[in-house]
């Protein structure tokens, strides 16, 4: 009995894991193809923080992605988007210069 709570054990978190990555993969082609329709460089992406409960308390997987891009090469902002499951709800970009 001990053996199979373990594999179980086991296989819920290659689960949680193999989700987690692919709701990264997602991320990141989401707001890559969101920074090249607004004509930004996108720098960098990383994994924020986790939520069991999103602003409602509703029970869900919700995820912060932070991001840097540049608007003309030379200067850098931080954005966020915010992933509930695999669907992206929030994309946050701050207001910034624009090359003239």
């Amino acid at each position: 009995m001990d053996n199979l709570l373990g594999i179980l054990a086991l296989a819920i978190l290659g689960y949680l894991f193999w989700q987690q990555r692919r709701q990264s993969e997602l991320a990141q082609q989401f707001i890559t193809q969101r920074c090249q329709q607004l004509g930004l460089q996108l720098l960098s992406v990383a994994r924020g923080s986790h939520r069991l409960k999103d602003d409602a308390g509703n029970w869900c997987w919700q995820t912060l992605y932070l991001f840097e891009f540049s608007a003309d090469g030379a200067d850098a902002y931080q954005g966020s988007a915010t992933f509930k499951g695999l669907r992206p709800v929030q994309f946050y970009v701050p207001p910034h210069h624009m090359p003239g």
